[in-house]
């Protein structure tokens, strides 16, 4: 029995760790799909904020030389820099899909395109340069955003279950659940609704269409991007390596659906998805690599039954907002 709570307390804790990338992906992507927008380029946008953040983490590494990191200066640089750079790819969006009312679908195709093409060549290029074997390691920046509490191993497997992760776990729920009160709560959250099911309606009402969009959708990239800054500083003990994200960045968009558009329920979801993500690390398949490929299938197999039983029941709070890839032109209101 004691082994099976081990083993239990084990798996949980990496289905939470594996899970808190699509919190940060799947919340910042609502926030940007009630305002109307359909932003498939969160893929790029999360490894753009990875790739920031490493290299962010690596020149205060590099001017720190030997001494000893500054654990304000540490997590702070990276974290920003992994905003920054989130927040510019979601700013380019916004630019051209609201400004210039570019195709959603085509270009935030193009921008996961740009986004890990870009990450890879600056990723690459600092791994090629200072890296070993083809990777980055950031490790000391990464032991501070990995740091617990410090009473954690004293409560045993509770304190393995509830307090053994860094920092960013705990801002995704906090982040998730900010986002669910401002959207159901305040007129803020109301108003940007208002945008994402009928823009039209929603500036006649004086409400700002255009700027609403574009916070909205620049917030909304920049909390995504702190999931890739989570990936490689903490989950991945701060190693950078080419194409080491895989699909989460298509996870986190898939969760959107599954979640219903709600925040709170990303927050199961995403460890939900996480738990089935490890899954095959943790069954013995042997060989059979088709049951293997078929359990990493599954959390796309759950959303499209999800997606498939909310269209069924047509229940307009299970729907996604009535404008959702569509440009808003003022002259036609």
């Amino acid at each position: 029995m004691r082994d099976v709570l081990i083993f239990l307390c084990s798996f949980i804790a990496v289905a939470i760790k594996q899970g808190t990338p699509l919190i940060f992906g799947s919340t910042g992507e609502i926030l940007t799909e009630k305002s109307g927008n359909l932003n498939l380029g969160i893929p790029g946008i999360m490894y753009m904020g990875g790739v920031c953040g490493v290299i962010g983490a690596f020149f205060y590494e590099k001017s720190v030389g030997s001494g000893e990191l500054n654990p304000f200066l540490g997590v702070l640089i990276p974290f920003v820099a992994a905003l920054i750079g989130a927040g510019v790819l979601a700013l380019l969006y916004s630019f051209l899909t609201i400004t210039l009312r570019a195709n959603q679908n085509v270009t935030g195709l193009a921008l996961t395109t740009f986004g890990v093409g870009i990450g890879d060549f600056f990723g690459g290029s600092l791994a090629q340069l200072f890296g070993e074997g083809g990777s980055l390691s950031v490790k000391r920046s990464s032991s501070l955003f990995r740091a617990t509490l410090p009473f954690a191993e004293d409560w045993g497997a509770v304190g393995e279950l509830l307090l053994s992760y860094g920092f960013l776990v705990y801002l995704a729920i906090i982040i998730a659940l900010i986002a669910a009160f401002v959207l159901q709560r305040t007129r803020v959250g109301l108003n940007l609704r208002a945008v994402g099911e009928n823009p039209a309606t929603a500036d006649a009402a004086g409400i700002n269409v255009t700027r609403y969009k574009y916070v909205s959708t620049i917030v909304g990239g920049a909390i995504a991007g702190l999931g890739g800054l989570y990936y490689i500083m903490d989950y991945a003990y701060g190693t950078w390596s080419d194409g080491s994200f895989g699909d989460r960045g298509w996870l986190a968009i898939a969760l959107v659906i599954f979640a219903l558009w709600r925040p709170r329920t990303a927050i199961l979801g995403s460890f939900l998805f996480g738990a089935l993500y490890v899954l095959p690390a943790y069954l013995n398949f042997g060989e059979n690599r088709m049951v293997q490929y078929a359990v990493k299938m599954l959390p796309y197999i759950v959303t499209l039954v999800v997606l498939i039983v909310t269209s069924m029941r047509k229940k307009r709070e299970h729907q996604p907002p009535q404008s959702l890839g569509l440009p808003y032109f003022r002259e036609e209101r």
